[in-house]
């Protein structure tokens, strides 16, 4: 005789990723993205799309150099970042991140300072009081062809990211919602729809115009039509048992209540700012932003702590959906804090408007009007 047991009693389980690796995942996400998609205006330079360009760089640098903090924060103690390198295993992801992090930053970086160079060399030459801090800035030239090959590094980098954190999720086998092979793609549609969604609404703060908000409305279209395909394909290989990864992942999750509101409210996620995107896409920059920036965010935070939820073993829900008290909110409100003190930093002391495709020896032409309110 068979005998099978049902565990019918449920555990409150403390999760082991906490908000921080959510920010972190969220946050280098929109910071690679956004430089794949500047790339292309700068090293091109296609003057019509330098608007987007110039915002997509922004967004890139202060998310890119907020990113590393928030996972910091996640190690708990600074010094276990340090392991990464001292015990490194060529066989794990994270061991691999380890390396891949830094190397991406200081080329975002780098890059960044390339394509801002010429501005740095034209404030410096104007006769005001932080005259000499542009020129100290510029290193004494106006000169940037080499960022170029900076910015390729920079975009390999990038690649690298997106690779890394997908696959760094993906190989855990305890966990079948994360198990699957859409997920790295997943992770990589959703942060090209986050980073437009904040490239959007920044526009509309800094009133980059409504051609710059046109086509970027319509790349977030594009991009959530992918995140939409992809959602459907993961469901079709889950009902028709095609897949036995994604049949067993939506199988942990379908007989709860909560997981069919995520659902759903995932799919109007989507489906709004698309809408909005392709009806009016001059001026929905503000609705369409902010949604996407939620839809991005909100995959993150449903697959990392909701995910940790689902029990390996047993029946119900841990209560692990969101650690309380100080150290939880923090880890959502500490790095928007910071990423926001970036980001006004960003526009009051580097000529942003101003960041121009690489050059040789050619004269640049005039800067506009330099900044001399701080």
């Amino acid at each position: 005789m068979q005998v099978q047991i049902h565990e019918l009693v449920g555990a409150t389980h403390e999760a082991a990723w906490l908000p921080w690796a959510v920010q972190y995942f969220f946050l280098i996400a929109l910071s690679v993205t956004a430089l794949l998609m500047a790339l292309p205006g700068f090293l091109f330079g296609r003057d019509a799309s330098l608007p987007q360009a110039r915002l997509a760089l922004m967004v890139a640098v202060t998310t890119g150099i907020t990113a590393p903090i928030a996972l910091l924060a996640d190690l708990h103690q600074p010094g276990r970042f340090w392991e990464f390198f001292v015990y490194t295993h060529k066989t794990s992801w994270m061991a691999w991140g380890a390396w891949v992090v830094p190397s991406y930053v200081m080329l975002l970086i780098a890059f960044a300072w390339a394509l801002h160079r010429p501005a740095f060399a034209a404030w410096g030459r104007e006769e005001w009081r932080f005259a000499w801090l542009f020129r100290l800035l510029s290193l004494g030239g106006e000169v940037n062809g080499f960022a170029r090959p900076l910015g390729l590094a920079a975009g390999l980098a990038a690649l690298g990211i997106l690779t890394y954190t997908g696959m760094e999720v993906m190989v855990v086998r305890s966990r079948p919602l994360w198990n699957t092979p859409f997920l790295p793609l997943q992770f990589a549609a959703t942060g090209f729809v986050g980073a437009l969604g904040l490239m959007l609404v920044l526009g509309r703060v800094l009133g980059t115009g409504r051609a710059a908000e046109a086509a970027m409305n319509r790349a977030l279209a594009l991009a959530l039509g992918l995140v939409g395909v992809l959602g459907a394909a993961w469901f079709a290989l889950a009902l028709s048992g095609l897949s036995p990864r994604h049949a067993e992942a939506l199988a942990s999750v379908a007989g709860f209540p909560v997981w069919q509101k995520i659902a759903a409210w995932g799919a109007l996620a989507i489906a709004l700012p698309f809408g909005l995107a392709l009806a009016a896409p001059a001026r929905s920059g503000w609705i369409t932003g902010l949604v996407a920036i939620h839809a991005a965010w909100m995959f993150r935070w449903t697959v990392f702590m909701g995910g940790q939820a689902v029990p390996k073993v047993g029946s119900g829900l841990y209560d692990a959906l969101m650690p309380t008290g100080l150290p939880g909110l923090m880890g959502v409100i500490g790095t928007f804090g910071l990423w926001l003190f970036l980001i006004l930093a960003y526009t009051t002391f580097i000529p942003w408007s101003e960041a121009e495709p690489p050059h040789g020896d050619a004269p640049r032409k005039p800067a506009a009007e330099p900044a001399r309110s701080f």
